[in-house]
Formats: structure tokens, sequence, C-alpha cells
């Protein structure tokens, strides 16, 4: 339930504070005095948007915070799914900048509008007198269904299964546009993939052909310097091998003068062995390079073709081109054996809509279980509101598993659920909003309220003027259906009639305060003797009399 609401610069309010109760909660005040400022400021935290221009100071920020007791709702899961911290005492925030840019927080933990919108649909429902319209909407009615048949649990799984169920069948029809695709393609596809087959492509072939073919073009040049390399080596008058053996035989003489000269001579001939060795692969080099034009042509061949398959599917890696060899072969086989795969899914998705059907069927009958005690409980509570001549009938239309490929599948089952009403004996039954007038609706959108309060556990309800439309001994009935919900769940309503204000187990006056030139809105809790003469008010306006003061206290039990 909420149990703090605090407002800072917005509308007409600088700071304010509320401490709300359980039970039933009463706001009264004028008409324009900022009963409605307070539920927009609270819509912010239940993550509506936001206008800098309603700010009370333009040139500060904007901050409603929101205290809420959640602890026996179930909001735990919630919590876990969206990585907040779970407090049994659960704090909302929302900062709007004065250029417009909002922050919201739940328990100081950052999080987007449509996060703190989802929790704050668990915590608070608004019913606001234009919030009839909702009456005859389809999906409102098929959730007043469902809360009656408490079938949450099974619903829930219903839907899991049913999301999971609609993405196969997403899969599927991917599935079948590529296969077409595929099998259309498949003639190209194979024609590109025998071209690469044919080519017996290998990955570093292309950089060994290009070696191999800058050496055939070049041997002559290669094999003369290979020839003049060994030549000053080994065969010249000056070789360089013949200057190190006369140079170590110098040395091999001075040995036994100093040991140093020993060392430098090893050195010496092991140098002269190394260049024997270099001289020997020189020459098996220049024996192995000679011309040859046919070689060069067959690799100057090989290449062009290599190149011309880069050119033509714009790689220029042989690595590459295998890489769209392999993703051709994949779109072949795909193409090859994709009935397969549909066929597999098919049967899949088959087996899943048989056990959609079968727990849809489920719930269609525990709604049908339902209906007899909806409409019942329904006409019994508009009845004491003096709504006793009404008629009411749900009709709950079951599709059948053969008029679509569907089953007739949908997200809440194969139910459709349509409320017919009329306030007056002997008229046909319509939808309730041709057929009512406002203050029916409000009675009959109360009633509906009142019964699902019984079956599902929102912490708060806020009836905004629901009231509007009915007076008297039916304004007393109005006031006695919100006490009594008010014993399930936290109940705050805002209020024009004394019938209503007197159920109230808190009273709170909503006022406007002028001082100089700024006008502000205020709010203070009442006493006793506050409220017997806030609603002797109501009853006769700004100066009661005693007659209206006894009634007040009447009302009030006093």
């Amino acid at each position: 339930m909420l149990q703090q609401l605090t407002i800072n610069n917005y509308a007409l309010i600088d700071n304010l504070q509320i401490g709300f109760d359980a039970g039933l909660n009463i706001l009264t005040g004028e008409t324009g005095a900022g009963k409605s400022i307070i539920l927009g400021a609270l819509s912010l935290i239940l993550g509506q948007r936001a206008e800098s221009r309603y700010f009370f100071n333009q040139q500060k920020k904007c901050v409603i915070e929101g205290q809420f007791k959640i602890d026996g709702f179930h909001l735990k899961s919630f919590f876990e799914d969206n990585d907040l911290d779970y407090e049994a005492e659960t704090v909302l925030r929302r900062e709007i900048s004065a250029d417009g840019k909002s922050r919201a927080f739940v328990n100081d933990t950052p999080v987007n509008l449509t996060t703190l919108k989802a929790l704050g649909e668990k915590l608070i429902e608004i019913h606001s007198q234009h919030a009839t319209l909702e009456i005859n909407s389809p999906q409102f009615q098929l959730l007043v269904v469902d809360a009656v048949a408490g079938h949450a649990i099974e619903l829930s799984a219903y839907q899991t299964k049913y999301k999971a169920w609609r993405k196969l069948n997403a899969e599927l029809k991917q599935l079948i546009e590529e296969s077409d695709k595929a099998k259309a393609d498949l003639d190209y596809f194979q024609f590109q993939f025998d071209e690469l087959d044919a080519a017996a492509l290998a990955a570093d072939e292309q950089e060994q052909l290009e070696q191999e073919l800058y050496t055939l073009n070049n041997a002559d040049e290669i094999k003369r310097s290979l020839l003049s390399a060994n030549y000053l080596l080994q065969e010249g008058e000056a070789a360089a091998l013949l200057q190190l053996r006369e140079a170590g035989q110098q040395l091999s003489a001075l040995e036994k003068f100093n040991p140093q000269i020993a060392d430098l001579h090893q050195r010496l001939n092991s140098t002269v062995i190394e260049l024997k060795d270099i001289s020997a692969e020189i020459d098996h080099l220049e024996q192995q390079t000679h011309t040859d034009p046919a070689r060069a042509e067959e690799v100057n061949t090989r290449l062009s073709l290599i190149y011309n398959l880069q050119k033509k599917h714009r790689v220029s890696t042989n690595t590459e081109l295998l890489q769209i060899q392999q993703d051709l072969s994949d779109k072949i086989q795909n193409a090859l054996f994709s009935d397969e795969a549909i066929e597999k899914l098919q049967k899949q998705i088959a087996a899943e809509q048989a056990e959609l059907l079968q727990m849809a069927t489920g719930l269609s009958n525990r709604r049908q279980q339902a209906i007899p005690a909806i409409e019942k409980q329904v006409l019994e509570a508009l009845a004491e509101m003096g709504m006793g001549n009404s008629a009411m009938k749900i009709e709950l239309a079951t599709a059948s598993a053969h008029n679509s490929p569907s089953g007739g599948l949908g997200e809440n089952g194969l139910d459709q659920v349509r409320f017919l009403f009329t306030a007056n004996k002997g008229h046909a039954l319509a939808e309730m909003s041709k057929v009512a007038s406002g203050g029916e609706l409000s009675r009959l959108m109360l009633s509906i309220k009142s019964l699902i309060a019984r079956y599902t556990a929102l912490p708060t309800i806020i009836f905004d003027e629901i009231d509007t439309g009915v007076s008297g001994e039916v304004a007393h009935k109005v006031g006695q259906i919100m006490e009594q919900l008010s014993q399930n769940m936290q109940v705050i309503s805002i209020t024009h009639l004394p019938q209503i204000a007197s159920k109230g187990n808190s009273h709170y006056f909503v006022y406007k305060d002028h001082q100089a030139d700024v006008t502000y809105t205020r709010l203070r809790r009442l006493d006793d003797g506050e409220r017997i003469t806030e609603i002797a008010k109501m009853l006769s306006g700004d100066k009661p009399g005693e007659s209206a003061l006894q009634n007040a206290r009447e009302l009030l039990g006093v």
C-alpha cells in the first residue's frame, strides 16, 4: 500500500508530504483546490510522461517520491527479473529537471520509465470517472473473468508456451521462405560451387605461385649472379676461400708462440668450412635455376584463374574463396534437405499446438464456470446501490480449433468475452456504454472493481470522483461498497459526496492557500471535529447550521 507521498515543485505544490493509512482514505476539497494535481504527481512515479511547464518553480527540478509497503503481494520475482533490490518498504522516485530531462529510481536504483510503469501497475490502480470506458474493453472484460476464475498460474503457463509456439511459427515461416529462395537459386549456387570446386584451391597456393613465377621470370639474372658469387668464393685467382686458407697456414705456424693464436686459427677454420657449405649451396641453386617458359605459362595461367575467381567474388585471398565455397555447399545442402527440416519443425509445432489447445480448453472451462458467480455478485452489488432492475449477461465465445490454421489460439486462449447489460427491466441487453448513464457506469465499474478485489492482491486502488451522477441513498450504498472494499486493500477516494466521505478511516482536506502574489495547494489531515465541520459543509455550504452539523455527526456515527 501507499504509505507516504512526497511532492516537491509540481503545479501549485511547492512542498507537500502526505501519509496514507490502510483502509479507506478520503480526499475532499473545493473544485480546483488541487486534488487532481496530487493524482497527477502520483502518476509521475507510476511511469506517466512529464512536462516541465507544470513546475511550481521553473528554475528548480520536480521530485516526486512514494513509499510503498509491498510485502505480501508476491512482487519478489518482478524485482529479481529487473535486477532490483527488493525491500518490504519500497521507494519509487521521479526527478524531472527544468529542461525536461527525467530520471526514475526504485530503491535508489535507476530504472527506465517502462520498468517504473510496470511496477506501478502492480502497486496502484487509478480509476477516474472517465475510466468507465475501460469497461467495454474486451481485454478488461477477460481480465475480470480470469480474476474470478482464479487460474493465474495456468494462464501464465499457457501464455509462456504460446509465445514459444508463436516463435516456432515465425521460424517455420522464415525457413520456408529461405527454402523456396534456396531452391530457386539452386542451379546458380551449384554452378558457382562447381566452378570453385573444379579450381581445387589451396589456402596458401597464391603466395607460392606468385613467388615461383617471379623466380621463373628472373631465372637468367639469378643464375648469372649465383655463378658470379661462387666464382668470388672459390674459383677466382683471388677467391675468398684461397685467401682464407693462406691466412690459416700463417696462423698455424704461429700457434706455438701464443695459445690465443690457436683459438683464432680454429675460428678461421670454422669460417672456411661454413663458406665451403655456402659455396656448395650456391652451386646447387645455380644448377636448379633455369628458364622454363612452359612452367611459367602454366603458373601464369593458374594465377589468372585465381585472380579471376577473386575478382568475381570480390575477395582478395584464397581463404575467402574457400569460405565462399563452403557457404555455397551449405546453401546447396539446405536446399536439398530443407524439406526434411521443415517437416520436422512442422511436427514440433503441431505437437506444441495440441498441448496449447488442451491448456486453452482448460482455461475456457474455468472461465465458463466463473461466469455465473460474476453475474450474480455484480448484480447483487448493483442492487445495493439502487440498481435492482439491472440485468447482466456475459457471453463467452470459444473459437473452434478447425476455424483457422492457428486452431483459434490467441494470447489468452480460445475465448472472446463480451459483457452485455441493461439498467432497466424489460430492455434488451447491449454493450454497457450504449445502455448506461455516467452514474450507472460508475456504479457498475465499482461493482466490478470490488469483485476483482476479492480475488486479486492489488495493494491500492484510487477512485477519482467515481461517484459522479449519484446522490442520496445511492451515494450511501456506494460508500458502503468502498468501505467493504477497503477491508481487503487500501482505497483512496476523491469525492464530493458527504455520504462517501463519512465512511473513511482517514480524511484529508485539500485547499488553496493564497499568500501575497502566490497560490499554493495545501493538504491537511482532519481530526474528528474538523471532519464534522467539513462534512457539514459538503451537506449545506460554507456556513453549515446546527442541523447540518448534526447530520454530519450522524453520518460519522459520533
